[in-house]
């Protein structure tokens, strides 16, 4: 394969591993979208307390963990500030499994805390019923990294079944394009005679991207020869068609430009110029 297409063909590759990665990297979400995420909990943790007027402060990380702090003091039902959470983390994909920690601003201690695990299918989740007073909190937001991932393998073999479908489709577009740039274009005025191509018009036998150039006494014979492949043309008629009424021309003229043409067909054994003893030449090949 030619070698720019063949880096062309690997860039195309890397762009579908890129593709892959990037996808199954959407399956975690970035900070930004935790913190958007964690300010809806926030916002719904307010309206449910009444407050539609203070604001949610901005969201700080700490070591690994989120927490949401509020402007003005709020009281919270355990029963709702689960289902709100959950709600809001199922309808944003954020997390499988993860702990909340509600805290007083004052003394720091834990009031109320839960835990949600989709992995293991196991929750949680203390004395919902108990309504917590009026006071200053912070949610602190924790998600948990299980320790054996549980892979989507019906998303991955789909990824990669359109990955390689997808490769399959442009190494097929190249070689396509390699076969129709390496094949010859249907000119008039190149003659396919055996491994080589004549060129007609610029006088001129390639071989393997090779020229060899002819003079036009050797183009205009070996034409001949060729417009009567396999078949015998006396000297007489050679002599006329290729040099006509040019002059007088030596007795071996005629041989001296045959063995030329033979050497600059010596390339291909299956092409060859046959003397006929007595009568002419022919041009003996396969067509």
């Amino acid at each position: 394969m030619h070698p720019r297409l063949f880096k062309i063909l690997g860039f195309s590759f890397v762009l579908l591993l890129l593709f892959i990665t990037s996808s199954n990297a959407q399956d975690t979400p970035d900070d930004k979208q935790i913190v958007v995420s964690l300010r809806m909990i926030g916002h719904q943790i307010l309206l449910k307390s009444k407050d539609s007027t203070s604001r949610v402060l901005p969201i700080l990380k700490e070591n690994g963990s989120y927490r949401i702090r509020f402007e003005n003091e709020f009281q919270f039902n355990p029963e709702e500030l689960v289902s709100t959470i959950d709600s809001i983390v199922n309808e944003t994909g954020l997390a499988n499994s993860y702990i909340v920690e509600m805290d007083d601003c004052a003394t720091k201690e834990v009031i109320y805390s839960f835990m949600v695990d989709e992995i293991t299918k196991s929750d949680i989740i203390p004395c919902k019923e108990r309504i917590q007073p009026k006071s200053c909190y912070s949610l602190l937001f924790t998600l948990i990294k299980p320790n054996k991932p549980v892979p989507d393998t019906s998303q991955s073999n789909y990824l990669w079944v359109v990955a390689a479908v997808l490769f399959m489709l442009i190494a097929s577009v190249l070689f396509f394009l390699w076969k129709r740039r390496k094949t010859p274009k249907n000119d008039p005025n190149l003659i396919s005679l055996g491994a080589y191509h004549f060129d007609k018009r610029n006088t001129e036998l390639i071989i393997e991207h090779q020229k060899i150039v002819l003079t036009s006494k050797e183009a205009d014979l070996l034409l001949l020869l060729y417009n009567a492949a396999n078949k015998t043309v006396e000297r007489e008629v050679i002599l006329n068609m290729v040099w006509g009424d040019e002059g007088d021309y030596v007795g071996r003229t005629l041989d001296v430009f045959i063995s030329k043409l033979r050497k600059k067909l010596e390339f291909d054994s299956k092409v060859k110029i046959v003397n006929i003893r007595g009568v002419g030449y022919k041009l003996v090949m396969d067509i």
